[in-house]
């Protein structure tokens, strides 16, 4: 594959992961368990060298009859991989894939006119263990560990090759591969690393040598799941008209009561479910949802929605997707403990709906919240 072709096809595969996550913009990192338990893809190409011994082909050259009087060599290429991967939690993900890691090549002659050049190229596939260290929302720094299995061939010319004996040589080998580097996550399912690698390669000329490649990738991770908008709110029923006096009949059977219709809401305050400036659900969070759920065990639940609330410190357009990153995290747990997603609504409300003056700590405190309403029905015991 040409330079121009690995570059035109990893460009469209960027403009296509970049274009597909502009309408999901607004919620990223909602979805944490997700995206750390999610299956990923990606693609990453960039610069890559090596060193050619050339200790070992002057000393063949150098020999009765033959002195080298110069000596090039092409150290550098294009290399590409494609990779799939598999997260384990936060922190470990395994990932396999293809890489390319370009030609290479020398060429020298001697006094006599005698001449010899080589061209190597190095393929195969990889498997590595990569560890990841969130150092913020959207930084993280790289370290890997694996194995590589190259095949690699080497292909001379010249009119000296009567002193080889095979031109065309090739060669397969399991090898050690290490690397490391950073990631930054456009969001929960998009992000973009730049890395630098080291494949450890045998071949014809260089035994044992390295190939370094310094690359830049995306990633994408599929299967995402998608939020839903709040419904409208419905008009309250209008109340039944009176009914017309009759005379009593005989008294019947009580029947048995039926279920009334009822509405709970709940209001938690952000510092309980969230660090500062996070949306991921801590466990004292969880733990007051759970209590939540336990109240509401005996109810059919027809809708719930989950409404994010800030105090005003900060830009309004930060607040509102802080709101709704809240929220939305809020909704994630409770569908992880049953709850039918489809029943489950959020909004972000910014900063505003204040109940309190945000002008004082105390005040600022009590806004910075998360409401969960719950309308379903209630049998009536009796």
């Amino acid at each position: 594959m040409t330079i121009a072709k690995k570059i035109g096809t990893l460009s469209a595969l960027s403009m296509a992961l970049l274009a597909a996550q502009v309408a999901s913009a607004a919620d990223d990192f909602v979805n944490p368990d997700w995206a750390n338990t999610a299956t990923y893809i990606g693609a990453g190409i960039g610069r890559t060298n090596t060193i050619i011994k050339a200790r070992d082909v002057l000393v063949n050259l150098n020999t009765p009859g033959g002195t080298v009087n110069s000596w090039n060599s092409d150290e550098k290429d294009t290399g590409y991989k494609l990779f799939m991967g598999k997260q384990l939690n936060q922190n470990f993900a395994i990932e396999g894939g293809y890489f390319d890691l370009g030609k290479f090549g020398y060429n020298t002659t001697t006094y006599q006119g005698q001449s010899l050049a080589a061209r190597m190229g190095y393929r195969g596939v990889f498997l590595d263990l990569v560890g990841q260290l969130p150092l913020s929302e959207r930084f993280s720094v790289l370290g890997r560990v694996g194995m590589n299995y190259a095949k690699s061939t080497t292909n001379f010319t010249g009119n000296r090759l009567w002193a080889l004996t095979d031109p065309h040589q090739s060669d397969r080998k399991l090898n050690p591969k290490v690397g490391l580097g950073l990631e930054y996550k456009f969001s929960e399912a998009l992000a973009v690393r730049g890395e630098a690698e080291r494949y450890r390669i045998d071949d014809a000329v260089r035994n044992n040598g390295n190939v370094n490649m310094y690359s830049v990738s995306l990633v994408y991770k599929l299967g995402r799941p998608v939020s839903q908008p709040a419904p409208a709110p419905e008009p309250a029923p209008a109340p039944a008209p009176a009914p017309v006096a009759e005379p009593a009949p005989a008294p019947a059977p009580a029947p048995a009561p039926a279920p009334v219709p009822v509405s709970e809401k709940v209001s938690f305050a952000a510092e309980a479910l969230f660090d500062f400036d996070k949306a991921v659900v801590k466990p004292q969070g969880k733990a007051a949802l759970d209590e939540l759920l336990t109240k509401l065990q005996g109810m059919n639940t027809e809708v719930m929605i989950t409404v994010g609330h800030t105090d005003s410190v900060g830009s309004s357009a930060y607040n509102q997707k802080l709101s709704l990153r809240r929220a939305e995290a809020v909704k994630a747990y409770l569908v992880s403990k049953g709850v039918e997603q489809s029943r489950v609504y959020t909004e972000g409300k910014g900063e505003t709906q204040p109940v309190a003056d945000n002008k004082t700590a105390e005040g600022r405190a009590k806004n910075r919240r998360v409401t969960v309403e719950v309308v379903g029905t209630r049998t009536v015991n009796k």
